[in-house]
């Protein structure tokens, strides 16, 4: 998977991390979930939420990574644990977040900082386009062009009804992938495990990019993997993220009172 490929590459790189960081604090949203790290580092990521279940008394976890057993936690325990939930893949990514927001700063990344990565590509041209996930804003100005669009997504109630012409369910991405010439995909797709197919589905020489708040990862597993663009995000008001993600807060939220948009460059 990636995440577990880039926390390994952290690991080789800066062993430190792995070994003596840990979960501060953290807060799981509806939207987002954010963490604070021992070494004040903050990382978000959308929030993969539980399927509501009524467990029998026997079936209760009481273990780690469940409440109260969270704060506390080191990062090489997170992801080295055997147990698969919701909770740990989303605070996965939240802590993958939080590692790379020093390192991506201090590696000689190329950063665009204020920038949407739509801004960064031509959309004058008749091209088709493949979004996977409801960014209504893309929706919005990809549709009013010339280009062919379809949007890829779990749910069709996601898209408004002007829009819904443009769906595509989310099982059918090898039929629409192979055809596109440009795919921008919702980082959320690093919370749920589904990148490593998306990317494997893209024609050769297709412009990729993943963006939103779960896509601040350390770049460089995303740019093996043919990604061009990491539209990305930058916490510049840590002492508002755990506010605006506990009040139900969603990336614009984050955008318009804690963070920045930046874009990572794939120079190769």
């Amino acid at each position: 998977m990636i995440s577990d490929k880039t926390y390994n590459l952290i690991k080789s790189r800066h062993s430190h991390l792995s070994e003596q960081l840990t979960i501060a604090d953290v807060r799981l949203g509806m939207h987002l979930s954010a963490v604070q790290l021992s070494d004040r580092s903050f990382g978000v990521a959308g929030t993969l939420n539980e399927t509501r279940q009524h467990f029998a008394k026997k079936d209760r976890d009481f273990g780690d990574f469940t409440p109260s057993q969270i704060t506390g936690r080191r990062i090489i325990d997170l992801f080295e644990s055997t147990k698969k939930s919701n909770i740990i893949d989303t605070l996965k990514i939240a802590a993958l977040n939080a590692i790379s927001s020093r390192l991506i700063s201090d590696t000689g990344y190329r950063i665009l900082e204020d920038t949407d990565p739509v801004d960064l590509i031509d959309l004058q041209s008749e091209k088709v386009i493949t979004i996977v996930g409801g960014f209504q804003s893309y929706i919005q100005m990809i549709s009013a062009t010339r280009n062919k669009l379809y949007v890829l997504e779990l749910d069709e109630n996601a898209l408004t009804e002007e829009h819904k012409k443009f769906y595509v369910p989310a099982k059918e991405y090898t039929r629409v992938l192979p055809v596109s010439d440009i795919v921008i995909i919702t980082g959320l797709t690093l919370v749920n495990n589904t990148i490593g197919g998306l990317l494997s589905s893209v024609k050769p020489g297709a412009l990729v990019i993943v963006t939103g708040p779960s896509a601040s990862i350390l770049p460089d597993i995303l740019f093996e993997n043919n990604v061009n663009i990491i539209g990305a995000t930058r916490i510049t008001n840590p002492s508002l993220l755990f506010k605006i993600v506990s009040e139900a807060g969603t990336g614009y939220h984050l955008i318009k009172y804690c963070a920045q948009k930046i874009c990572i460059l794939n120079e190769k």
